[in-house]
């Protein structure tokens, strides 16, 4: 029934039916901070911060899980209000144990870092890391990992007995410019999804471990990789391990979390020409290559040995490329060719359907190829041409929203960086920044390269900074949405 507040012939949100779901979720992450409470307890350190965070955030999500009886109706912006929602939900929550333990400054640099967490950027305001609380960072690398294949992809494998579909959630949440379904619901997608994920963490964290990483060390690295992070316990990244075996292993992962999942769950269903097909994955791998190979030429008289500098250039294309953001060395100091194309990927980034962040290969495949079509328009105005992804003509619905959001987010790159521009930072300081934060790499150049952070914005910049980063991993339009008049009425 039509109702005033919300235009004329529009219906009121189902709010109850939102804040529900949300509640939901905040129980998920009171139940995830138990686990770095555990490692906490395990070390000899105060569990304080995470038990007065657990309490906060059970207390504040009660009342709409329990006593809230809304009506199933749960359409595509209740679905684009309760993925915005509890982002910054879980931002602000997530940061109570980082602000009660007194170890992190004020409550926007913790919201910083959390966001950078659950997010998958990696873009830290911590000056020194080492020394710091182990279940403190550990809280730090698991909202990597949590973060990395999606909070709410999690949420709907279990929404089900509530009656709920969640197809909206995962249509709001999911990167990537084609969203598929593994399976014809989408509740046992996500449960496959995660499957493979939680897969391929543990493989890691055994290599790791044989590599002769702690324990410790292997979990929190293996979190931040699979979920394309990059936060470190230590304050040279992975450089710091000193290990060409730990280099690898973690170059070889970056790229495996860089891959769109169905491709895994091809191979793992015997579709093993049809996975080889993927246009995206070809881009992909050859764009790494090509790359790796360019700068390990460029950066030959930074290293030694050939060896050295094929080790590095491949470690940091598969870094910045799989938006995780862990270093080995400092590439603010490289030549200025290859500190250029490692830009230029930070804004390409993954796969789509990976846990990586950037515009995706999949849309830079889908605006070059739209391209060509209109330059081939230009020599044959007659001819018929469409633009084919993986054999298949993709949509003119589909080209088109690949420019759009290649559009938007150029001119939401230069609007934010103006804005953080006031904090008088160098050129390179503030755009980097932003385009890190918005693709959700981390580490940028000069004060925010891989030997800086964010620290030094005040806090207007770290707000925007923080929006950026959400708009990355959101992929923009379901945030952006919001602002529009139209999402407020049903059709």
């Amino acid at each position: 029934m039509p109702t005033a507040g919300w235009g004329r012939g529009a219906e009121r949100m189902n709010f109850k039916l939102v804040l529900r779901i949300t509640g939901f979720t905040l129980f998920i992450e009171a139940a995830a901070m138990l686990l770095p409470m555990a490692v906490a307890m395990l070390y000899g350190e105060s569990p304080i911060p995470f038990l007065s965070a657990i309490l906060i955030i059970l207390a504040a999500a009660a009342a709409p899980v329990f006593f809230f009886k809304p009506k199933p109706d749960f359409f595509a912006r209740e679905g684009f209000f309760t993925v915005g929602l509890i982002w910054v939900l879980f931002g602000v929550f997530g940061a109570l144990p980082f602000w009660f333990s007194g170890q992190f400054g004020p409550f926007i640099d913790c919201f910083f870092e959390t966001i950078s967490g659950f997010t998958t950027t990696g873009a830290t305001i911590l000056t020194a890391i080492e020394g710091l609380p182990m279940g403190l960072l550990f809280w730090r690398s698991f909202t990597h990992w949590l973060g990395g294949m999606g909070v709410l992809i999690l949420t709907a494998a279990l929404l089900p007995f509530l009656g709920i579909s969640s197809n909206f959630l995962i249509r709001a949440e999911s990167p990537g410019p084609v969203k598929s379904k593994l399976v014809p619901r989408a509740s046992q997608s996500s449960k496959i999804l995660y499957a493979i994920y939680l897969a391929l963490t543990a493989l890691e964290v055994l290599l790791l471990r044989l590599a002769g990483m702690n324990w410790y060390d292997a979990v929190t690295h293996a979190m931040s990789t699979a979920g394309t992070g990059g936060f470190s316990d230590r304050n040279a990244s992975v450089g710091a391990f000193g290990s060409p075996a730990v280099e690898i292993i973690i170059t070889v992962f970056m790229l495996l979390f860089s891959i769109n999942f169905s491709v895994y769950f091809l191979l793992l269903t015997g579709k093993v020409r049809q996975a080889l097909k993927s246009d995206e994955l070809r881009f992909f791998l050859i764009m790494v290559a090509v790359s790796t190979a360019a700068i390990a030429w460029n950066i030959r008289d930074v290293y030694d040995t050939v060896g050295d500098c094929v080790r590095y250039a491949a470690f940091q294309v598969s870094s910045i490329v799989s938006t995780t953001g862990f270093s080995s060395d400092n590439y603010d100091l490289w030549p200025e060719f290859s500190k250029m194309l490692l830009v230029v990927l930070t804004f390409i980034g993954a796969c789509g359907g990976s846990t990586g962040g950037g515009i995706k290969c999949g849309r830079i495949l889908i605006l070059l190829r739209s391209a060509g079509r209109e330059v081939r328009s230009i020599v044959h105005p007659r001819a018929v041409s469409v633009v084919r992804l993986d054999g298949a003509a993709v949509s003119e619905s589909a080209v088109r929203t690949a420019q759009c959001y290649f559009i938007a987010n150029l001119f939401l790159v230069f609007g934010m960086a103006i804005v953080v521009g006031l904090d008088n930072l160098s050129f390179g300081t503030t755009l980097t920044a932003v385009i890190t934060c918005i693709s959700n790499v981390g580490p940028g150049l000069e004060l925010v390269g891989p030997a800086g952070n964010f620290s030094a914005f005040s806090v207007l910049s770290k707000l925007v900074l923080s929006f950026a980063m959400i708009l990355g991993r959101l992929e923009m339009f379901p945030i952006l949405v919001l602002f529009s008049g139209s999402a407020w009425k049903r059709s």
